[in-house]
């Protein structure tokens, strides 16, 4: 079935309602959709690298619309949004996410919603956890933007060979992020004497 879809978005994106349906898969991706936008706008950008900035603007505010959906289902349906993080395989990231939202903040955003992890996550979580939903909003643009626009660039520059090279540095930047974080937390622990315990990666 996933495979079905992915087959869908890569024919979308050589149709006539390609930048209609670069938008409603960047909205749904980031509350229930499966497949992240990434797929559908290389190949447009290939397609017309003259529109690249164009469609990595599309691509972002779409994906920050569709993160606002994603706050509100965390938001006001908290029982079915933990099922929904259930059925995505992440039954226990409410509570990892908690830990990580009281000392970080929208550095889980940025640093989550500049990788491969569905955002989807991202944006149910701060919801059930009533995050502050103007600092959302700020942290989802900044991380999302800042992710399609290299990918964007990148492909605008040196085409369709260099995104196994993106993905693959996606995951790497945010690791390095992920890893201070956790250095600044082991720190604050044994330095500030904090009780609390360390969080779930």
């Amino acid at each position: 079935m996933l495979r079905r879809m992915y087959d869908w978005v890569m024919s979308l994106a050589a149709s006539r309602h390609a930048p209609l349906g670069l938008f409603a898969i960047s909205f749904a991706e980031s509350s229930f959709f499966p497949i992240p936008p990434d797929v559908m706008l290389a190949p447009m950008v290939l397609a017309k690298p003259e529109k690249a900035w164009r469609y990595a603007a599309l691509c972002t505010l779409a994906s920050v619309v569709g993160g606002i959906l994603g706050y509100a289902i965390g938001f006001f349906l908290e029982q079915p949004a933990q099922q929904l993080l259930a059925m995505l395989g992440k039954p226990t990231a409410l509570a990892d996410a908690e830990c990580w939202y009281a000392r970080w903040g929208s550095w889980v955003i940025i640093a989550k919603g500049f990788t491969p992890i569905p955002f989807k996550l991202v944006t149910i979580t701060s919801g059930l956890l009533h995050f502050s939903f103007l600092t959302f909003i700020v942290a989802a643009t900044v991380t999302r933007g800042a992710r399609f626009f290299l990918v964007a660039g990148v492909v605008k520059k040196f085409g369709p060979a260099m995104l196994p090279v993106i993905e693959k540095r996606l995951a790497l930047f945010a690791g390095i992020l992920i890893a201070l974080l956790v250095i600044g937390l082991t720190a604050s622990h044994f330095l500030g004497g904090s009780s609390g315990g360390a969080c779930a990666a």
